[in-house]
C-alpha cells in the first residue's frame, strides 16, 4: 500500500464512488493499471485546531493500517476526509465503519434504468370528480 501525495491524484478520487461514515468520508477510484491500492487523508480546518487535525488523521491512519489487507483492491486510489466525529468515535467502531465503506465503495454500479419509449407512456391518469353545485 502506497501513499497518494499529489493534488491531481485527490481531486481524482473525489470523482469516484463515496461511502459517508460518522468519522470520515472514503472515496475511490479505479486507476486502471495493476499497481498497488493508494491511501491519501485529508483533514479540513473545519475540523478544528491543528492539534485536532493530526490526531484525526492519525487515528484514521491506523484504522486503515489494521484493517484494510485484503480489502484495498490493487489499481485503485483511495482518499479519506476525516470529520470531528473520529475524535471522540470509539476506534473499533470506526474500524467497524471502514470495512463497511470500503464494500460500499466496491459494490457494483447499478446501470440507470432506459428512459420509456416516447410512444409507451403510463396508463392513464383516472378523471378526478367534479363538485356538485348544490342547489
Amino acid at each position: 500500500m502506497q501513499r497518494l501525495r499529489q493534488r491531481a491524484d485527490f481531486l481524482a478520487a473525489a470523482k469516484g464512488a463515496k461511502a459517508p461514515t460518522p468519522a470520515f468520508v472514503l472515496q475511490a477510484r479505479e486507476r486502471g493499471d495493476p499497481g498497488p491500492p493508494r491511501v491519501g487523508f485529508t483533514v479540513t480546518k473545519k475540523v478544528g485546531t491543528a492539534v485536532e487535525r493530526n490526531r484525526v488523521r492519525r487515528r484514521l491512519r491506523e484504522v486503515v493500517r489494521l484493517s484494510a489487507a485484503g480489502r484495498l483492491r490493487n489499481g485503485s486510489d483511495y482518499v479519506i476526509v476525516g470529520r470531528r466525529a473520529a475524535l471522540d468515535r470509539p476506534f473499533d467502531r470506526c474500524v467497524a465503519d471502514f470495512v463497511g465503506a470500503v464494500k460500499r465503495v466496491h459494490r457494483p454500479v447499478r446501470e440507470p434504468e432506459p428512459p420509456a419509449p416516447s410512444g409507451a407512456q403510463g396508463p392513464e391518469p383516472e378523471p378526478r370528480p367534479t363538485a356538485r353545485a348544490s342547489s
